[in-house]
């Protein structure tokens, strides 16, 4: 079965998530897991990731970092995943060398262009629906989807505010990946592991 989720951590990294992230990674459905951590000292999230990496490695994932691209080496994470104000690609690319690079293109085709072209190992595109983690991030088309699928040669990731209803849409129009937080870690009706249970 191919995996087609990029899982993104929960808001606060509690004792009980590590559990929850072997049983939610057991499905055998996620590609990626990506630690978004926001105003964290470094030595905090050192710790979580060193923690998080014993689990992604066992299941076979690959583990980015959001935004600290100087930590990736340091803890052994497959990747970083960065914003476009969150520093030059190019030079965090000859850094890194040959680790994943993730780079968020919201709906712009201009920014993707420039990110492959800086070295990015796959595309994000969205908010495509109302995000939790990101309220104020601007709606994308789904047209994207398409053109990228057609015109660009990379992976791509479909990201903001995806559930079981409308993901299905998303792949079909292109996305390699979806996105996935609110709709695992804080989902009013379903635990973690059976809330991943229902994308197929």
């Amino acid at each position: 079965m191919k995996k087609f989720i990029y899982l993104i951590s929960p808001k606060k990294i509690d004792k009980n998530f590590y559990n929850s992230l072997k049983k939610v990674l057991s499905s055998n459905k996620v590609a990626y897991f990506q630690l978004r951590l926001k105003k964290q000292k470094n030595k905090e999230l050192i710790q979580v990731s060193k923690k998080i990496i014993k689990i992604t490695k066992f299941y076979n994932v690959k583990f980015i970092i959001n935004d600290y691209h100087n930590l990736v080496k340091r803890v052994g994470a497959d990747g970083c995943h960065l914003g476009q104000s969150d520093g030059n690609i190019l030079k965090i690319r000859k850094r890194l060398k040959n680790k994943v690079i993730g780079v968020t293109c919201h709906s712009s085709k201009r920014l993707a262009k420039e990110a492959i072209a800086n070295g990015a190992t796959y595309l994000a595109f969205g908010s495509f629906y109302k995000s939790k983690l990101k309220p104020s991030a601007k709606k994308t088309s789904a047209k994207i989807l398409l053109w990228a699928k057609k015109k660009l040669q990379l992976p791509v990731v479909a990201i903001g505010g995806i559930d079981n209803k409308n993901y299905k849409n998303l792949i079909k129009q292109g996305a390699n990946y979806i996105a996935l937080s609110s709709f695992i870690w804080d989902n009013p009706k379903l635990k973690p592991d059976k809330a991943i249970k229902v994308f197929v």
